[in-house]
């Protein structure tokens, strides 16, 4: 069954012609994220929600902000400097209180923790909640995608934090062209997130 792509605004509405218009013989997907995560609302986040929903909430355990390095001192300093914060803002602002460790040693949260973040989802619209399945898939963290729905970070931090360990790794030892490859389309992702965030507005 066809539906109507109904965006929430005329902004946003302008915004999705945009994207069509600069389309060329071929329509390319990939040069569309609006429509993307406007055709994922509706075609799947609606009519999936409580799968999508546990999907997320298996991030909670494996979070990227959770799982710290025990050296070298310089980038333990940035994952405490750069992801805290976040950790605090979902523990004070939505009682999703995390565990922190050192290493890559899985470790399950606490089962309050699980329930205030299905909690926080479930208080999102649909188009809200298509956001931030898509920031958690890019960034692979629970924090991050909520904290960017909520404006708690914008989309550069979000790309920041996420990138964290594998900047610090090239700044030590350089970098080859596929990695950028992959952060470039990441980071495309999630300012793609953004924009469709302001184009919801409050």
């Amino acid at each position: 069954m066809h539906r109507l792509l109904e965006a929430p605004s005329l902004q946003f509405a302008e915004a999705i012609g945009a994207e069509w218009r600069g389309q060329g013989v071929e329509i390319d997907p990939a040069t569309m994220p609006l429509t993307r995560l406007m055709a994922t609302a509706l075609d799947r986040v609606g009519p999936e929600r409580a799968a999508i929903t546990d999907a997320l909430l298996a991030y909670v355990d494996t979070d990227l902000l959770c799982y710290r390095a025990s050296a070298p001192e310089a980038l333990k300093s940035r994952q405490r400097i750069l992801w805290q914060p976040v950790l605090d803002w979902l523990a004070a602002a939505h009682g999703i209180d995390l565990v922190v460790t050192e290493g890559i040693v899985p470790v399950e949260q606490p089962r309050t923790a699980v329930v205030a973040a299905q909690t926080v989802l479930s208080r999102l619209s649909v188009n809200r909640m298509t956001a931030v399945q898509a920031a958690i898939g890019a960034t692979g963290s629970f924090a991050l995608g909520v904290a960017l729905v909520h404006g708690r970070i914008s989309p550069a931090e979000a790309v920041a934090a996420a990138h964290l360990d594998e900047t610090y790794q090239n700044e030590q030892w350089g970098e080859d062209a596929e990695a950028v490859h992959r952060r470039q389309r990441i980071a495309a992702e999630i300012e793609a997130v953004g924009r469709y965030l302001s184009l919801l507005g409050s």
